[in-house]
């Protein structure tokens, strides 16, 4: 009893002197200064001081010093100041995808004008394609293969479109498929894979359109909610057991690298 005693005094004692170690750190706007809030955020494995980030109306910025200096890549190539998602190739961070198009549907919304696609770090940039798919809410990379893409489209801001859904591409961006499209109200938020098996992923539905006297934000049921997919995107169950029955809005997945 007096050794677990001993042990519980000193477990206590590293808590508080971690807890002071913490004390001195603190939150600070390591910028940039420009372009509204951040919508998306993504960082590079094999280089910890490198970030990228994108606003919802100042594109996209770079930091390859852990914040304390950035620089925009994207002005003078992309078409749209407005950044929904970034992803990076973690075995080779020289290529960046980003979709435009912030994923927030507010009063002052800037619409998304689709793909783009970097080979040299973010120095240049090609467009890719999806023009019309409106606001893009996540792009994900094939863990194996970086020339596997998934774009999550949410849609027109200001009016329903056909575009809307999930899109696929196995060649760089070179030419997309529509893996799964659900109604020209209703379009793709968020899709992630499953970090043991990236042929499984899921996907989730969001109605939602900005009017000039309101903003429409989530539907029924049957087209709004969470969908899986167990082959690559080829077809979709939709996932109802334990969620809501009633109004389902916008829905942000993780899923954990452990289980």
């Amino acid at each position: 009893m007096l050794r677990f005693l001993f042990f519980f005094a000193a477990l206590l004692m590293t808590s508080a002197t971690i807890a002071q170690d913490f004390d001195a750190l603190q939150y600070r706007n390591l910028g940039p200064y420009r372009g509204g809030r951040v919508t998306a955020v993504a960082g590079v494995r094999v280089a910890p001081s490198t970030f990228y980030l994108g606003a919802t109306g100042g594109g996209v910025w770079k930091t390859d010093d852990y914040g304390k200096n950035w620089k925009n890549v994207s002005d003078g190539f992309f078409s749209t100041p407005s950044i929904g998602a970034i992803a990076v190739v973690q075995n080779d961070p020289n290529i960046v995808y980003v979709g435009t198009g912030s994923d927030g549907l507010r009063s002052n919304v800037i619409e998304g004008r689709g793909m783009y696609k970097s080979i040299d770090g973010g120095t240049t940039w090609d467009f890719i394609g999806l023009p019309d798919v409106g606001q893009i809410g996540a792009v994900r990379i094939h863990p194996d293969n970086h020339n596997i893409v998934y774009v999550a489209a949410i849609g027109k801001a200001f009016r329903s479109n056909p575009e809307r859904g999930v899109y696929k591409t196995t060649n760089g961006g070179k030419t997309w498929e529509k893996v799964l499209s659900i109604s020209e109200e209703t379009g793709v938020y968020d899709i992630e894979f499953l970090p043991s098996n990236p042929e499984i992923l899921f996907a989730t539905a969001w109605k939602a359109e900005r009017k000039p006297w309101s903003i429409i934000s989530g539907g029924t049921p049957s087209e709004g909610g969470i969908y899986k997919s167990v082959d690559g995107g080829k077809s979709w169950d939709k996932i109802t057991k334990g969620l809501p029955e009633e109004l389902v809005g916008k829905i942000d997945l993780a899923v954990t690298q452990a289980d």
